[in-house]
């Protein structure tokens, strides 16, 4: 597969799956994840997302800018790494409200603790399963007979 189409495929994931694990690192160093919906997904693997800025992602990202974003639906997963910013550009955050984040800010776009944090991804691994979950259980019980390598389809690692 092409790299454009290797890319094509990581943002399509992403977009069909629309919440990411989001992953820090705390000040321990240990690794923390949690669900953040992705705003919007740019054709190089770029991500963004709304959130609080008193959250623990916000003061993570501000100690240790690493970021891991995992998202997977049915039988497609991508993993994507990358530097985390936090971005306070009120025009920005305008210019990217839509009324699902409403769901978490009634106030809207001007509330003082609404940030983006914009993710500048650097690779992104994926894993896709064709033919859903009965190919999958199908290629296990192959596997099983033959005594072989279970084949699930097809994976990558893109640089971004």
């Amino acid at each position: 597969m092409s790299d454009a189409a290797s890319i094509s495929k990581v943002t399509d994931i992403i977009n069909d799956s629309h919440i990411g694990m989001f992953t820090t690192i705390n000040e321990e160093g240990a690794l923390v994840s949690r669900p953040l919906a992705v705003q919007e997904v740019k054709d190089d693997g770029d991500m963004w997302f709304f959130t609080s800025a008193t959250t623990s992602q916000v003061a993570h990202i501000r100690a240790n800018p690493a970021v891991n974003v995992s998202f997977g639906k049915r039988t497609e997963w991508v993993s994507v790494a990358g530097t985390a910013e936090v971005v306070t550009d009120r025009q920005l955050i305008h210019d990217m409200w839509n009324q699902v984040v409403e769901a978490w800010f009634p106030d809207g776009p001007d509330t003082p603790e609404v940030v983006l944090l914009h993710v500048d991804s650097d690779s992104a691994e994926y894993w896709t399963s064709p033919g859903g979950t009965a190919a999958t259980a199908l290629q296990w019980i192959k596997s099983k007979v033959t005594n072989g390598r279970m084949s699930v389809g097809e994976s990558a690692t893109v640089e971004l």
